[in-house]
């Protein structure tokens, strides 16, 4: 089990990346394989802001072509979006004592950190590095 983070999404949706192949040939055997991956809903809509984002990419993905590409990604037999539950407040709250340096734009991984934390996942797959502050977090960059 594992959580799959934006960058790789966009590597994979984006040609101008030179990682661009090897994304979508991980992405690709993510979605067809049985065993379970998953993303959250921040991750979703952080690829749909950046890759759809004039400023960023030149030309940006239309919204259409952005959703088209993560419904096609979601639809193996193996992913599931993780979603908070009723401890979902507890979780944070514990994070918050744990991490009381964390702040600024992390928090958007602190929300996915909080969620894998909650559902029992420690692996997340990603180019970033912002992941290492979670000790309870496995990084692993499948591109290198």
């Amino acid at each position: 089990m594992f959580v799959v983070d934006t960058n790789l999404l966009l590597y994979a949706a984006v040609e101008q990346f030179h990682e661009h192949d090897r994304a979508l040939e991980l992405v690709s055997q993510w979605r067809d394989d049985v065993l379970p991956w998953h993303l959250t809903w921040g991750i979703a809509y952080e690829f749909l802001r950046v890759s759809t984002h004039p400023a960023v990419f030149q030309p940006p993905l239309s919204f259409p072509a952005a959703w088209s590409f993560l419904a096609a990604v979601t639809t193996g037999p193996g992913f599931s979006f993780l979603l908070p539950t009723a401890r979902h407040a507890l979780i944070v709250a514990d994070l918050a004592t744990e991490l009381p340096s964390v702040r600024g734009n992390i928090m958007h991984d602190v929300h996915t950190a909080a969620l894998m934390r909650e559902h029992g996942i420690a692996e997340i797959r990603t180019a970033d590095t912002d992941f290492h502050v979670f000790p309870f977090v496995r990084v692993v960059n499948p591109l290198v």
